[in-house]
């Protein structure tokens, strides 16, 4: 290699040098400044073009919202976990209420929400919610991807009930309490709970029965009608996906989580040891197939 690659070593320089040092020592000399000089300049620019998530020196895309709904017979707070550790990598969060009213409330009340957010977002399900994310996410293009936790996954025209019967019955299916209610005048239902004494076996095998005691208290109903209502579109036929399946599962079969993702075409199938509540057991590896989700997204997979 020429000297004239390393201009700070001058002609001048080559001239002082002594009498009756060995040419080779001299140019050893030179080339250990060189690299020393190129090793100084790496060591300063390493730290500012390496970025988590894709390739050093590309700026990637805007850093996607993540915005994680809960499914039947749970509220928000199942998310905490995955909030908490989302947060910590720096993403801003947002885990709205599922009415929990069948999937055409459901669906139009979190399309509504999903308007009030600016820029590129994340789309996760749990369970029932994923029928509403599938949903809600029609024609909206801020969505990037739609991310799916033990969930259910219809197609346009097909009901959970429909898809379900493809497949041998999960154990929540005998484990649920109907409950009749009247919403206003001349008006009825019948919301489904988990029988108490059954919800830690059904629902949430992993997690300590002290914990379960007190979710079987606080669940929140579903109406009985959102087990038969067709979806009216399926926007994982149109977006990227990734499904998270709980070996474990007594409330979704997790046979029918697998179709789910291999209809989809799914970019990435999880499959773990956990009950059907993997976002309280197991937050770490939810949290991880959503960073997934969000980094493919923002360096263009």
């Amino acid at each position: 290699m020429h000297i004239s690659r390393f201009p700070h070593v001058s002609r001048a320089s080559r001239a002082s040098r002594k009498p009756g040092r060995p040419r080779r020592t001299a140019q050893a000399a030179r080339w250990g400044a060189a690299l020393l000089a190129l090793s100084g300049t790496t060591s300063v620019l390493v730290p500012m073009t390496a970025q988590a998530g894709g390739p050093a020196g590309d700026p990637g895309r805007e850093k996607p919202t993540i915005v994680l709904l809960h499914g039947a017979f749970a509220d928000a707070s199942s998310w905490n976990g995955v909030v908490q550790k989302l947060q910590q990598n720096g993403y801003t969060v947002a885990a709205p209420a599922n009415p929990l009213r069948g999937v055409a409330q459901d669906s139009a009340y979190l399309a509504s929400f999903l308007k009030s957010i600016t820029g590129p977002v994340i789309l996760v399900g749990h369970s029932y919610a994923g029928e509403v994310i599938s949903q809600a996410a029609v024609g909206n293009d801020n969505v990037k991807a739609l991310v799916y936790i033990d969930a259910i996954m219809p197609d346009k025209g097909e009901s959970q009930a429909t898809l379900a019967a493809k497949f041998a019955p999960a154990p929540l299916t005998k484990a649920l309490k109907p409950v009749p209610f009247q919403a206003g005048p001349g008006s009825t239902g019948t919301d489904l709970y988990i029988q108490p004494a059954k919800l830690h076996q059904v629902f949430a095998a992993d997690l300590p029965t002290s914990q379960t005691a007190v979710m079987a208290a606080t669940q929140r109903p579903i109406a009985m009608s959102a087990f038969t209502d067709k979806l009216t579109g399926a926007a994982w036929r149109t977006k990227p996906v990734y499904v998270l399946v709980g070996r474990q599962d007594q409330a979704v079969n997790p046979a029918l989580e697998l179709f789910e993702a291999k209809r989809a075409h799914a970019r990435k199938t999880v499959e773990i040891n956990s009950s059907h509540v993997a976002l309280i057991s197991h937050p770490q590896a939810v949290k991880d197939l959503i960073t997934d989700a969000a980094e493919d997204y923002m360096w263009k997979k």
